[in-house]
């Protein structure tokens, strides 16, 4: 991966390349967001502008023939560079991807429609009905399809921003995107408004199921660098973090709730401490 990245910073030609072949590919549109999102970070947007430009021109393109992913999760990670760029923490970009999950729902409402419509149909259809109705109610399936799109798109923009940060950090400052995500801990109030969000919001209306996931997946990533912050504390030992990996995929509709909880408490506890005063610059831009 350091290598790719330092095939992309070698010049305009060789980003241009990656960013467009890589949105063209099957399944690798996130590759092309992390990708533009490494010249935006290190060159800023002027120096990085047709980079961005030839980025957009595949999205677009695939917009017209109905998949608007490719475009929406590049123009989304782009901007959470933008704020990155700015230097604002990783705790108020995670919480900016709440609004992005939201506007990525609003716009696949819109454009899959149809589509979202006829699985909500064939969903209806194959669930387990109890005493002749379907446990999951139809007027629910359509929303609760949009906001797991929604989210995921969510989560690979997220991603993709996270990787375009670690090759920035391992070409120009080593360890700096490790420091900066081990000290990613969401403060109180925003936490208090998250866990709002995912208790009240299905009760509010299908329209607000997208913001109770994606606030869910907000406190996945803190529990997530929790674990990263207390390993490197050395105060676990490493081998949970790799149970972590594990057995997230394998156990989700246990593992999740649970790292949820952990980032809860650890917002209203603070388990790694007080940072010890910084030495130096340990951003991650290595710009000084």
């Amino acid at each position: 991966m350091r290598a790719l990245a330092s095939f992309i910073m070698r010049g305009r030609v060789q980003a241009t390349l990656v960013v467009v072949i890589s949105a063209v590919l099957p399944l690798l549109f996130w590759l092309s967001a992390a990708a533009g999102s490494l010249v935006f970070l290190r060159r800023g947007f002027k120096d990085a502008s047709s980079v961005i430009a030839w980025g957009l021109l595949p999205g677009v393109a695939m917009w017209v023939f109905g998949e608007p992913s490719t475009l929406l999760v590049f123009l989304g990670t782009l901007g959470l560079a933008a704020l990155l760029r700015a230097e604002h923490s990783w705790a108020r970009i995670l919480l900016s991807s709440i609004v992005l999950a939201l506007l990525y729902s609003l716009v696949l409402d819109v454009v899959l429609r149809d589509t979202f419509e006829v699985l909500a149909q064939a969903l209806e259809k194959a669930l387990p009905q109890f005493e002749g109705k379907p446990v999951l109610p139809g007027e629910l399936i359509g929303p609760l399809l949009i906001a797991s799109s929604a989210v995921m798109l969510q989560l690979f923009s997220v991603l993709a921003l996270m990787l375009a940060r670690y090759w920035q950090a391992a070409l120009y400052n080593p360890g700096g995107f490790g420091r900066e995500f081990r000290e990613l801990r969401l403060p109180k109030v925003p936490m208090l408004a998250l866990v709002s969000l995912m208790v009240l919001g299905p009760f509010l209306g299908p329209q607000f199921i997208v913001l109770a996931s994606a606030s869910s997946l907000v406190l996945l990533l803190a529990a997530i660098a929790l674990v990263h912050g207390l390993v490197a504390q050395r105060r676990i030992a490493g081998f949970w973090l790799v149970g972590l990996y594990v057995t997230l995929p394998l156990l989700m509709q246990l593992m999740y709730p649970l790292l949820v909880v952990l980032a809860i408490v650890d917002s209203l506890i603070d388990f790694r401490g007080r940072k010890s005063p910084s030495q130096g610059d340990d951003s991650a831009n290595g710009e000084g």
